[in-house]
């Protein structure tokens, strides 16, 4: 039993190496975003976890939130907020500076790439990294996000400002959305 379980894990390991190695060889956006599909479902999986921190796979999904590839954005984000909830992947993304590129991808136009980065600040926030994750722009945000029409965006944007913030962040959020607008409004996502 204790060989069939070692084959098991190898082969697991070997068929993700095959994914990189083929997102990396491939010139076809389509493939490229198919392997990316790929990764961020097997990213879900805690079993994986190790094995994509191996093959710095969370780097490979912080790379595809600057593409312009939509796409590629999404599955990135998807991919990274799946391996957020290890801590071993999280603390990578958090050295990685992975916490910027998450925020950016609060202004995309895609629902689901916005669903998936509240989702990862969220589980990037720590008593370490609360400061960065609910910093004024981002509460500013989530605000906005509360006051959506799309009930999944409405609600997940709540549970972030009731669960990572204190009351005092977000009543100073509040006021500060009520003078003067310094910064443009982040648009919300269409469907």
């Amino acid at each position: 039993m204790r060989r069939n379980e070692s084959t098991e894990v190898s082969e697991r390991f070997e068929y993700l190496q095959t994914l990189v190695t083929e997102f990396q060889d491939t010139d076809s956006e389509e493939a490229k975003q198919q392997v990316l599909a790929n990764l961020a479902n097997f990213a879900y999986d805690p079993k994986n976890s190790e094995h994509l921190l191996q093959l710095q796979v969370p780097d490979l999904f912080l790379d595809m939130l600057t593409e312009d590839n939509e796409d590629f954005v999404e599955f990135g984000m998807g991919g990274l907020c799946n391996l957020s909830m290890d801590p071993d992947c999280r603390d990578v993304i958090l050295q990685s500076g992975g916490v910027g590129s998450v925020t950016n991808c609060l202004s995309s136009r895609r629902e689901e790439t916005v669903l998936s980065a509240i989702t990862t600040l969220m589980n990037l926030t720590t008593a370490a990294t609360r400061a960065q994750t609910t910093e004024p722009g981002v509460l500013q945000c989530m605000l906005r996000f509360s006051l959506a029409e799309s009930p999944r965006l409405r609600s997940l944007a709540s549970v972030f400002l009731q669960d990572c913030c204190s009351r005092e962040q977000v009543r100073r959020a509040e006021q500060q959305m009520q003078g003067p607008q310094t910064a443009v409004g982040i648009p919300l996502p269409k469907d």
